[in-house]
């Protein structure tokens, strides 16, 4: 019989992005870097989820965007530039 911590470890949500890594993307084909603030996968989504905070604020339509919740497949890790 296996304690918690081990069925935790074996059945739980293994994330692609931890907090503050640096990713960038696409909103309605306008371009934008952010932070990872959470990857999550909640019970009855079909893909997991990245809620992402923006370096600067997007407008769209009128609209302030200051963090998005995207799939991963919409975002790309930033690759830093030496």
């Amino acid at each position: 019989m296996s304690t918690l911590t081990e069925q935790f470890a074996k059945t739980a949500y293994k994330p692609k992005y931890f907090i503050g890594d640096r990713v960038f993307g696409r909103y309605k084909k306008i371009p934008y870097m952010a932070t990872v603030g959470n990857d999550r996968n909640n019970v009855g989504s079909e893909e997991p989820e990245v809620v992402v905070h923006l370096d600067l604020p997007l407008q769209h339509q009128g609209e302030i965007i200051t963090m998005l919740i995207v799939k991963h497949r919409d975002i790309k890790p930033l690759v830093e530039i030496k």
